[in-house]
């Protein structure tokens, strides 16, 4: 996982709308990358509407915010329409940026073990240093973690 003091991994993927966004683009202000386990499941849609409730907020403290999931182009497309989503979501499908991250891990459902999306977010300065690292998301009240 990353370290405070981190520079943002490299990483080009597609947004909801079929174009590629790169690391390198977001250098000059504020980003928020959070991510999340599955487009449409009950804890991934209660954190990205409190997000979206709460974005004027973190836009007027000079951040951008992006959502990140292996779901596909088409899904997030999907769900940005059907929750009004005013923020980038990334389809990282091969999980290669989830896991430069250090947001790909082993979780466990019923008793049964596999890989997946770990619930974070990271807060990078102007300069794409890492700043903060919220790893225990409170899906509810994500954007009051953020602007704390």
């Amino acid at each position: 996982m990353l370290k405070i003091g981190d520079r943002m991994p490299h990483f080009e993927v597609m947004d909801q709308n079929g174009n590629t966004v790169n690391s390198e683009e977001l250098l000059g202000r504020k980003t928020i990358i959070y991510f999340y386990p599955k487009d449409n499941t009950s804890g991934c849609t209660e954190e990205a509407c409190n997000l979206r409730d709460n974005y004027q907020a973190m836009v007027a403290r000079g951040y951008n915010v992006i959502g990140v999931s292996k779901d596909s182009v088409k899904s997030h497309k999907n769900f940005a329409e059907k929750y009004s989503l005013p923020f980038t979501l990334l389809a990282d499908t091969s999980t290669e940026m989830i896991q430069a991250f250090g947001a790909w891990g082993e979780k466990s459902l019923y008793g049964r073990k596999y890989m997946g999306t770990v619930r974070s977010t990271f807060i990078f300065d102007e300069a794409g240093i890492l700043t903060e690292i919220i790893e225990k998301v409170d899906t509810k009240n994500h954007a009051a973690q953020i602007l704390k």
